[in-house]
């Protein structure tokens, strides 16, 4: 992070942004390998609260960004001061982390025909990952565009508050109704917000429709990275990476296609993407849990 903020040439500007996102992808894999670890420690769900505050850091960084632009304080001391504070953050929390926790076995790819458990619970993933990947470029450009906003950020922001606030209350609503019908509810939550937000392209309703779309999509990948914690093929640590790939191409696919889309239709129209992927959950969450059934007979 320190390296990109004092790049001075486009080299080592694509060194450090390699370092950062290859050094952040092993970052997160390790801390949901050791939350799905400590998950099975409890009798109830916990995994939600540790997203929930991952959301929480986001909304902190977006924060301190926002008053270092303000400050006018140069992009380099900004990145560096994140850096510091994060290493520092990071040796604390060092001591309180799960020690033997490698696992005996499934710690190899396995080449051949996809495994359907990891298969269903990648495009759980991926699906959920395209909507927030799309939400998180395109949300403002929405409310500037389509709203005609002039504070084009309110679309994100509401969006990632309530999928933050969403995360801490995920736990206890899976414990009350379970995983199946948890993923029904965001689903229905997903297609609904964007629906809101397509059919009264005006400011209250968009606000509401970008609050359902957070609420929707905030218990889908926590609910996903414990069940690959299940996995009898794969340790937690190889599900999670394996998974988490499919993250990454939804991330990435996300807002190019709702680009295109708005270019070859219109902004607004271009939304009726989000609804398609949020009722993707619904049948491929069956094809899970049906999997995951015949596994356990």
């Amino acid at each position: 992070l320190i390296g990109i903020g004092y790049s001075d040439s486009l080299l080592l500007l694509i060194v450090s942004v390699f370092l950062f996102s290859f050094c952040m992808r092993i970052l997160n894999i390790s801390m949901n390998t050791q939350a799905i670890t400590l998950q099975k420690n409890y009798g109830k769900k916990i995994n939600g609260s540790f997203h929930g505050l991952w959301s929480t850091g986001g909304l902190t960084g977006v924060g301190f960004s926002t008053l270092m632009l303000k400050l006018n304080v140069p992009m380099p001391e900004h990145l560096a001061m994140v850096a510091v504070v994060t290493f520092i953050a990071a040796i604390a929390a060092y001591r309180f982390l799960l020690t033997n926790d490698r696992a005996p076995q499934g710690n190899k790819l396995k080449l051949g025909k996809p495994d359907k458990f990891i298969l269903y619970l990648g495009l759980l993933v991926f699906f959920a990952a395209l909507c927030e990947g799309g939400m998180f470029d395109w949300s403002g450009v929405y409310f500037k565009e389509v709203i005609g906003e002039d504070i084009f950020t309110l679309g994100y922001f509401i969006f990632m508050v309530f999928m933050a606030l969403s995360r801490f209350f995920s736990d206890n609503i899976i414990d009350k109704i379970g995983m199946e019908k948890t993923f029904i509810f965001s689903a229905t939550l997903i297609a609904c917000g964007i629906l809101m937000v397509v059919i009264f392209p005006y400011f209250w309703p968009a606000l509401i429709g970008f609050s359902m779309v957070g609420l929707g999509v905030a218990a889908i990948i926590p609910m996903v990275f414990t069940l690959a914690g299940t996995s009898s093929k794969y340790s937690a640590g190889m599900a999670v990476s394996i998974i988490a790939t499919y993250g990454i191409v939804g991330m990435l696919l996300g807002p190019p296609l709702i680009g295109y889309l708005a270019n070859a239709f219109s902004l607004k129209l271009s939304f009726i993407l989000f609804i398609i992927t949020g009722l993707m959950l619904i049948p491929v969450s069956q094809l899970f849990f049906r999997q995951q059934q015949q596994e356990q007979v």
